[in-house]
C-alpha cells in the first residue's frame, strides 16, 4: 500500500499533539507503518527555524514569518516528509500549510495569493490526502493551554488575532469539504477519536 499524508489542523489547545499520536497509534494497529512530524518543523533544521519562529529576540515583519515558515517547510519536505511517502510510509502532520493560510494569512494578513504562490513553488504536486481541522470557540481553546507554563510568540496574541485564525481554518473547510474533516473538539475525546477512526477507515477503504 502506498503511503497517505494525512494532516492535522487547528488553533492552541483543541488537542492536536494527543490525537495526531493517537492516529499514528490507530494505524499501528493496523500494521501500518508511520511517520508522525509536525511543522514548523520536523527535522534538526527545521525545529532550528521552529525556535526561531516561537522565540525570536527581536520583532518578526509578517512577511519574514511567512518566509520563515516556508524555508523550514521546504527542509522538512525534502528531507523527510516525500522520503517518507516515497518509501510506502503514511505521514500524520500536526499542521501543514492550512496552518500558514491560517495564521500568516487570516491572523497576520497577508495576502493569499502570495501564500498561494510560495506553496506552489514548495509542495505544488503534494497535497494532504485528508486534512481533520479540530475546531473550538477561541476563549474555549485558550483556556485549555493556561496550564502549560510559558507562552511562546504565537500563544501570547490577542482573542482578537485567534478569532482570525479560525475564521479561516473554517473558510478553508467550507471550500474544501472532501479533503477537510471539521471536528468539534469540545466534544468528549472518546467521540472525537470515534470520528478519528471513521476517517482512518475511510481513506483505508479509498486505498485498497
Amino acid at each position: 500500500m502506498s503511503g497517505r499524508f494525512i494532516t492535522v489542523e487547528g488553533i492552541e489547545g483543541v488537542g492536536k499533539s494527543t490525537n495526531v499520536r493517537w492516529l499514528a497509534e490507530r494505524l499501528r494497529v493496523r500494521g501500518i507503518d508511520v511517520l508522525v512530524t509536525r511543522e514548523p518543523g520536523g527535522t534538526p533544521l527545521a525545529e532550528r527555524l521552529r525556535d526561531v519562529l516561537l522565540h525570536a529576540e527581536e520583532a518578526v515583519p509578517p512577511v519574514a514569518e511567512l518566509l520563515l515558515m516556508f524555508a523550514a517547510r521546504a527542509v522538512h519536505l525534502e528531507n523527510q516528509i516525500r522520503p517518507a511517502l516515497a518509501a510506502g510510509r503514511w505521514v500524520v502532520c500536526d499542521r501543514f500549510t492550512d496552518a500558514t493560510r491560517a495564521y500568516q494569512g487570516g491572523g497576520r494578513g497577508e495576502a493569499g495569493e502570495r501564500i498561494e504562490q510560495l506553496a506552489e513553488w514548495v509542495h505544488g504536486d503534494l497535497t494532504p490526502a485528508r486534512t481533520v481541522l479540530l475546531d473550538a470557540p477561541v476563549d474555549v481553546a485558550l483556556a485549555r493551554t493556561r496550564d502549560r507554563g510559558s507562552e511562546d510568540r504565537f500563544e501570547r496574541e490577542s482573542l482578537a488575532f485567534f478569532g482570525r485564525v479560525r475564521a479561516a481554518y473554517l473558510a478553508i473547510a467550507a471550500r474544501e469539504p472532501s479533503r477537510v474533516v471539521t471536528i468539534d473538539a469540545t466534544a468528549p475525546l472518546t467521540q472525537v477519536q470515534s470520528r478519528l477512526d471513521q476517517i482512518l477507515d475511510e481513506i483505508l477503504s479509498k486505498s485498497s
